[in-house]
């Protein structure tokens, strides 16, 4: 199993400068590799090579093994590009938005993260520091930070490439760790998980988390941001930019505190965890304009992953089950139909008279869907 540990780095300025320098260089490099593998339609790692490696090099001042990491950077982002476009994800073939990604180059900002591989970046995890390659040299000892728990997983598991990041002047490495997979235990039953806007998630055993806090932040952080837009001083843009990741960190933590609490109650129970199918969600529910933003703010994708993720750590199935209809079928007698859901809040069967919270009623559906997709998909 892959994870991505963050650890922060600690330059002096002067290795600061450094960092920096080289992220620009490598980044201008990038959009050079683009334009000539738009221009060629030339999109291979290998065939980009005969056509940029020398002019990098001379150009930029890249290592060897930098300039094979830029082009393989831009490779991989018009691989990325066309696997979405072969999806429909930016649009149907003729739409605006089509044209429009199709008719330009792929773009890199100028702090855009740089990937590093053993040769160009070393670990002295007893020391805490690390040595990284850049246009101005080697930079050794420059000291990193990060929890007890990080350091055990970089020490034993760390493998493969790290990414720099530079955010809000703070200097990163995204290190990638291989943990052995934990085996799968056999469920006793699944936990169902309705997912959702007023309760961000509900579980079969009739647990409800609360959306109304997230709701009422969002609602907050949206009202300054108009705020200090429309006020347009030098002092507001630099509040705007201080808080323009405060609402998705809370969020995230919101979405891990679930994740963990569901996840941990699965596996004391014995049972795996049934989630929703939710792909493709914001392009097949039809909402009223105001209700249009919260849908596009709540990050259902981050929730799932989260569960997903710490599910096979602790070795809890996971399985994803159809979600048409859960709001309208009764749990007890399986009658399908649109009165049996009167408000948000009630389900109340027009067939067997049950009648339950409607989330609870939904995340037993989802239940019931994840043993008989579980049965179906392990049968002997």
């Amino acid at each position: 199993m892959r994870l991505v540990v963050q650890v922060k780095l600690l330059p002096v300025p002067e290795q600061s400068a450094a960092l920096e320098t080289t992220l620009r260089a490598a980044n201008k490099a990038a959009n050079l590799v683009s334009r000539i593998a738009f221009n060629q339609r030339c999109f291979r790692n290998f065939d980009l090579r005969k056509h940029t490696y020398a002019q990098l090099k001379a150009e930029f001042a890249l290592a060897a093994q930098a300039a094979q990491h830029v082009i393989k950077k831009v490779a991989d982002a018009y691989r990325t590009l066309h696997a979405n476009l072969a999806a429909g994800n930016l649009g149907k073939p003729g739409s605006a938005r089509r044209i429009k990604t199709e008719g330009k180059p792929i773009t890199f900002r100028p702090g855009a993260a740089q990937p590093y591989d053993d040769r160009c970046l070393s670990w002295q995890y007893d020391a805490r520091t690390v040595s990284i390659w850049t246009v101005a040299g080697r930079l050794r000892g420059i000291a990193f930070t990060a929890s007890a728990h990080q350091l055990v997983l970089l020490a034993k598991h760390r493998k493969g490439e790290s990414d720099l990041v530079c955010r809000d002047g703070m200097w990163f490495l995204h290190a990638t760790v291989e943990i052995p997979d934990v085996p799968l235990t056999a469920p006793d039953g699944f936990l169902g998980v309705d997912l959702g806007i007023a309760n961000i998630a509900t579980t079969s055993t009739g647990t409800r988390h609360s959306g109304k806090g997230l709701t009422a932040v969002r609602h907050r952080h949206r009202q300054l941001r108009r705020r200090l837009q429309a006020k347009a001083t030098k002092s507001a843009k630099r509040l705007l930019k201080r808080r323009r990741r405060k609402e998705a960190r809370f969020a995230a933590n919101v979405n891990h505190v679930i994740a963990k609490q569901i996840v941990t109650v699965a596996e004391r129970t014995g049972r795996g965890i049934a989630l929703e199918d939710l792909g493709s969600i914001r392009e097949r529910v039809r909402l009223r304009k105001p209700q249009r933003v919260t849908l596009h703010s709540w990050s259902f994708h981050q929730l799932g992953a989260f569960i997903a993720y710490k599910a096979a750590r602790a070795g809890v199935a996971v399985i994803h089950v159809d979600p048409a209809y859960t709001s309208q079928e009764c749990s007890t007698c399986h009658h399908v139909d649109k009165r049996n859901r009167p408000d948000q809040e009630t389900f109340a069967c027009t067939s067997c008279g049950f009648a339950e919270h409607a989330d609870v009623n939904a995340a037993r559906i989802i239940a019931s869907r994840g043993e008989a997709g579980w049965a179906v998909s392990h049968a002997a």
